[in-house]
This record gives C-alpha cells, structure tokens and sequence, in this order.
C-alpha cells in the first residue's frame, strides 16, 4: 500500500494527471471519428465543399451534352409530358446526328394520353369507321419503342419511398458481378421503384436510376453509382450510359467488409465510398453544354453538339422543380449533375476518399496528440501559439495538396479538433491549478454560506474572519400557517414531510435567490433572509416586497398541484399558508461563531421587529406584514395597507406596521383605493377613542370588501372596540396595542 501511494505521487508529479486525462481524450476522439456522427461528418464534408468553392474542377473536354426542356420548348410546343411520336422524333435526330448514348432523366410510368386508341374512346360523335381507322393505328408508345430499338438509349428510373406494386421480373435488368463481398448490405435501399412502361423499357438498351439522394443539410455532394430499388440492384443513370456506351453486358463490383470500393465497367473503374457512392467533382455550371430541345426538333444545332457525345435529356425548367444544390452553385438542374458525373469519369477527375484516409487521419491526430501532450506543458505560451499555428497549416496544406494534385481527400478537420481539444484541455489543466486555492475555498464553506458570499470570499480570502459591519438591510422571516396539523398527517410517513418540506422549501427559497435575496437559516419550516449584504442592493426594500410576492404566488401554485394529487390519490388535502415579516433598519452582519466554526450573519433590533411581524402575519388576516420603513421605501410600487400602531414586546417604542396586499396595479385599483381610506377613517376614529365612528367605518368597509380580503383585521378592531367600550383605555393612551406575545 505504501509503494502504491509513492507511485501514484511520483506519476502525479512526474506526468500529471491532467496528461492522463489527455490520453484519454485522444482515445475517445479516436473512437468518436469511428461512430463518425453527424457533427463530425459535418465539419468534413464541409471542409470538403469548401475546397471545391476555391477550387473547382476546370473543364478541359465537354463529352457530354443536354436536351434542354426549357421554357422555350414548353411555349412552342406545349406542355410537358409532349406525344411520344415528338419524343420518338427528338431521339432518331439525335441518332442521325451522331449521338452514342442517349439517355432520359425523365421517366414515362404511364401510356401516352394522346395514343390514337384513346382518341378513338374518348372523342364524342365520332364516326365509326374513323374509330375503327384510330385504333388500327400503332400507338405513339410502340412508335418511341421502335426508336429506342434503332439507337442506343438509357431510359430513366426512379426509386420511390414506398411500394408502387409487385415488381415484374420479365423485364430487362442490367447484369452485375461481383468482386470480394456482396455489395448489397452497403448500398442505399429505396423500398419502391418506379418503372417505364414495359413496352418501353423492353426495347431500351438500358435503364439506370435518376434519383439523387441530397445529404443532410440538403446538398448534393455524393452520387450513388450503384443502388437497391424494391429488392432489385439497379445502377445509376449516368453509369448505365457508361456501361451501354461501353459495350458491357455488366457492371463489376468491388467491395470488402468495410463496404464498397468501386463499380467498373469495361474501360473504366470508378472509386466510391463504402455506400457505393462516388465525390462528385463539380465544376462550374456550364451552359455551353446545354442545347434547347426546340433546336434539335427543328434542325437548328451544329453537328459537333451531338456527334460522338453522350446526350441526356432533362429540364433546366422551373417549373417542372427538377433543381439541386451542390458545393459550388446553389442552383443546378439535376440533369446537369448527371452530366458533371459523366464528365468527372471520362476526364478520370473523379474525386475519392480511399480507405487509407482514415488511417492517415488518425495518425497524424495521434502524433500530434502525444507530441501536445509531452512538451506543451513546458512551453511559453508564445512559442506554444507558433508551434501550434505551423502544426495547423501543415495539416490543412497536407489535406490542400492531395485534393489538388491526386484528387483525394483526407480530412484535416479531425486531427485538427483532437490536437486543439488536447491543448485546449491542458491550458484548462492550468487554469485550474492557479485556481486551486479558490476551489477550495468554495468547498470548504459551500454548505454553510450564500453563493454571493462563496465567490466573493474565493476573490477576497481576507474576509474569512470573525467580527462584521454596520449595515441598512431588509430582513424577512417566513413561516408556515398550520404546520403542526400538516405534520400528524404524516406522523406514519416521516419520509413524505421530509419530501413535503422540501418541496415548498425550494420555490420559496428560489423566489428569495432570484431578487437576490441571501439565504442566512433555515429553521423547521421556516426561513430567514436578508437584502444588502454581502452585496450592495440599492433597492433592497423593494426586492423584499418582491420575493414575498413571489412567494405567496409559488406556494399557490404548489397547493394546486398538491389539490390536484390529493383528488386523483383520494387522501386529505391541506393546503400550505405561509405568513411572511419584513423589516428594514441598520444591523450587523458578519461572519459570527467560534474560532473552529462560524457563519455569515445578522443581528440587531431591526432583526427581531421582522420576526414578530412574521408572527402576527396570522392575527391581522395579511400574509405580508411590513415595518414602517420598508413601507415608506416602498410606498409607490406596492398596494400599502397601514394596519396598526403596536408596541412589540421587549421594546420601548411602538411601530407602525403595514400589510403588502398587491403591486402597483392592484394599488390603483379603485376597490383598493376605497378599502384603503375606509381603513385609515377606521384607524383614525379608532386612535381618537370616536369607538362609534370606527364601528360605522367597519360597518361600510364590510359591505365594501366582497373579496373578505379585510375580514380578520375588521374583526380584531371590533373585538378591541368592544372592549375599550366596557373598559377605556387611560388618558393618555396614544393609541399603541401592546403585543402579549413574541
């Protein structure tokens, strides 16, 4: 045991333990970019975008071209979905002119409506000859089918988020072969697929999925190359162009346990993330290659636009809402996407993210963690700043130069953050050792002190001694009504008032904290607490007033919960009443006790007036009940009542108390205002013995106060009355009542 503790303070004095908690942060980043969460792809491929907003794919050949649908066909020739015979037309000029592969980012999921069949069912009064001729007619599907048969044309597919119905099997499927595992389990699954018309899709020499997954945050970096669609693994549109373009009977796969790593038809192999997917490396949008359909139909495009190009057909149209964003343009019709996956693989600029990427990251992320760890303890921080400065550019221009030069990209961003969490968490390490005499401070008097006081004591050590100062302080003592009979109903449950306790103690202490009130004591059921100290509050008084306020408001939302839980449990409800006494004068506050144990603070006689107000809170019907200075202090923000001229018990001269019956709005109410000046004609009868007078006023103050609110207070001035009636007080009474009792 003895060895044990001599290693532990050789290892704490010779490494740290803030570099123990350092090793373990690299670790745990380390397993972070593993589970790679949200956050963390993120930042990636964030940086990633970034890269290609700087330094975007430069066009050195432009092998594709795009039949434009744009507003300009649309006014000329109609809305879209135009005759198949149009479309068949569209195709066999392309043909003519030399096109490889034509393919459609378009889908036709339903028989033409314009088939000259349906002419012939749907056109009233129609001869029948002229109906028979109709339907005798080929239909403008078989007239497109028979132009896909003469050219090589890729037509569209989309993959659904739910199923449309059974897939049919007898149609045409693109053949695929496998190199290592099955690619299956990595690739993005649509659980509908949503087909050509069978005549069209047997006569087409391929068919590949349009869909484009957008990314989280809506943007389209990746592009899956191969994908699952209704249990069927279907290759993308712009693949299939280049596995018919090709020749290919099949697509090739290659794929290990992590996931795929690339698809490959004859010619051409491209690299892909783990789903399949391939970093589209985007360039600037080009309307160079955009040719406007209505041209082609009418003859107007150069030859060089379409010989020898692999054609899409699309639509840059608004309203047909075929758009996408990508890292370099906000706006780009999906069509032209398929087209910038098109040119990245012909001109081989294809971005990857090979598997040794991770690797890499991961090791300059643990040798710049461990070199942190070793030797920033002991640099300044200048030389610390410098050398953490040229570890960051040298990462970012590592991650720069293989982006640039190969095409690659490895994330500078997670060796980045684990270094700077390491060097963030060691400058933390020492702040927190200058801090340590403060901390324990905070620990050694947190139980006993007010959170204002701990942190000014950690700021000013100093103070913690015995003796105080003369202060003008609100005190405030609370209690609750009853609280014996709320007791001897839990006499059999000690744990529930213990519960109970706390649950009314926590709102009335935390309306006293938030109008910075100090807490000194609890006692029982009741608290004390003071304004002034250990801070300075200008406006101590009304903040008192407030937080009795708040009080009495908290206490009445406990007692409607606890109404509530009463009728649902089927026991007895008593509700919570808390009486509550404030006072202001000049006391002593300090740190008071012994030499092995003391607390902050108050005593004085202004301590002991709030005390009795507390306690007669309950005779005079008001829950708050204040001296006269608070009530002079306070005047204009607060519904005042004056109450009575009393001599407390144990002093010699008699105070004026007041009740708080609202705020300032309750204040200018007119009931108030009238309950108010029938009190002080009451007070002022009372005081000059006019016992008839004062009655009367009780009398019209009754049929004022249909709220009761005054009910105990008319009650008590009559019970007196009654009795100076039978026995007068002497000559030279000045109206005081003298208080029996604490």
């Amino acid at each position: 045991m003895k060895r044990l503790r001599v290693l532990r303070r050789w290892f704490k004095r010779r490494f740290g333990i803030a570099r123990l908690v350092c090793l373990a942060i690299l670790v745990g980043l380390a397993a972070l970019r593993v589970a790679d969460p949200f956050a963390v792809e993120e930042l990636r491929v964030r940086t990633f975008d970034g890269f290609q907003v700087i330094e975007p794919r430069v066009k050195t050949a432009r092998p594709v071209t795009i039949i434009d649908i744009d507003e300009k066909s649309l006014a000329k020739l109609g809305q879209w979905p135009w005759p198949r015979t149009r479309v068949a037309e569209l195709i066999d000029r392309l043909a003519a002119q030399g096109a490889i592969v034509v393919a459609f980012d378009i889908v036709f999921a339903e028989p033409d409506r314009l088939n000259p069949a349906v002419a012939a069912d749907t056109i009233p009064n129609l001869d029948e000859d002229v109906r028979a001729k109709l339907r005798a007619l080929p239909s403008n599907d078989r007239i497109l089918a028979d132009s896909l048969k003469r050219s090589r044309v890729v037509l569209g597919q989309s993959g659904f988020p739910y199923v449309l119905g059974e897939l049919d099997k007898s149609l045409p499927v693109t053949g695929l072969a496998m190199r290592g595992e099955e690619p299956q389990p990595f690739l993005y699954d649509f659980p509908g697929l949503l087909r050509n018309i069978p005549v069209l899709e047997q006569a087409a020499a391929g068919r590949g999925l349009f869909t484009i997954k957008n990314e989280r945050d809506g943007i389209v970096r990746r592009v899956p190359m191969i994908m699952l669609a209704q249990g069927a693994t279907m290759p993308s549109l712009s693949f299939e162009m280049l596995r018919v373009a090709s020749g290919s009977g099949t697509i090739l796969t290659k794929a290990d346990k992590a996931g795929m790593q690339s698809v490959a038809v004859s010619g051409f192999e491209v690299p892909t993330d783990r789903n399949g997917q391939v970093w589209v490396h985007f360039a600037r949008r080009d309307p160079s290659i955009y040719v406007s359909a209505l041209d082609v139909l009418e003859g107007r495009v150069p030859p060089e636009k379409i010989a020898q190009k692999l054609v899409l057909i699309g639509t840059s149209a608004v309203g047909l809402l075929d758009t996408k964003t990508t890292p370099v343009d906000p706006v780009m019709p999906g069509v032209e996407i398929h087209a910038q996956v098109l040119e990245s693989v012909l001109t081989r600029t294809v971005l990857s993210q090979p598997n040794w990427a991770i690797a890499t990251e991961f090791f300059f992320a643990l040798i710049l963690g461990l070199l942190v760890i070793a030797f920033a303890p002991n640099f300044g921080p200048v030389t610390l700043v410098a050398v953490g400065a040229l570890f960051a550019s040298a990462l970012i221009g590592t991650s720069w130069y293989f982006y640039t030069q190969h095409r690659l990209l490895i994330d500078f961003t997670y060796p980045l953050a684990s270094t700077m969490s390491i060097y963030l968490t060691l400058v933390f390490s020492s702040f927190v050792r200058e801090q340590k005499q403060r901390r324990q401070i905070r620990s050694a008097f947190g139980q006993y002190l007010s959170p204002a006081l701990i942190e000014q004591l950690a700021q000013s050590p100093e103070k913690l001694q015995l003796g105080g100062e003369e202060r003008e302080m609100t005190i405030m003592f609370s209690d609750v009504r009853g609280f014996t009979t709320i007791s001897e109903s839990y006499k059999h449950d000690p744990q529930g008032l213990t519960a109970l306790m706390n649950r009314f103690l926590t709102p009335l202490t935390n309306a006293i904290l938030d109008r910075k009130g100090t807490i000194d004591k609890y006692m029982g059921d009741a608290i004390m607490a003071f304004w002034n100290a250990p801070l300075d509050d200008k406006q101590h008084e009304i903040n008192a007033c407030e937080a009795a306020l708040d009080m009495l408001e908290r206490i009445d939302e406990l007692n409607q919960e606890r109404e509530i839980e009463a009728q649902d449990g089927g026991h007895v409800y008593i509700p919570i009443n808390v009486g509550v006494g404030l006072n202001t004068g000049v006391c002593v506050v300090g740190n008071m006790g012994s030499n092995l144990r003391f607390d902050y603070s108050v005593l004085g006689d202004s301590v002991n007036l709030a005390s009795r107000l507390e306690g007669q809170s309950k005779e005079y019907g008001f829950p708050i009940i204040i001296g006269s200075k608070t009530a002079m202090a306070v005047k204009d923000k607060f519904a005042i009542l004056e109450l009575d001229f009393i001599m407390v018990k144990g002093k010699k001269e008699p105070e004026v108390i007041y009740a708080i019956a609202g705020r300032e709005d309750t204040a200018q109410s007119e009931r108030f205002q009238r309950l108010r000046n029938l009190t002080i004609e009451m007070l002022g009868c009372y005081r000059n013995r006019d016992w008839d007078g004062a009655l009367a006023a009780i009398e019209r103050g009754r049929k004022s106060d249909d709220g009761h609110a005054l009910e105990y207070l008319y009650d008590l001035y009559e019970a007196r009355i009654r009795l100076y009636q039978e026995n007068p007080p002497p000559e030279n009474w000045n109206g005081a009542f003298a208080l029996l009792t604490k």
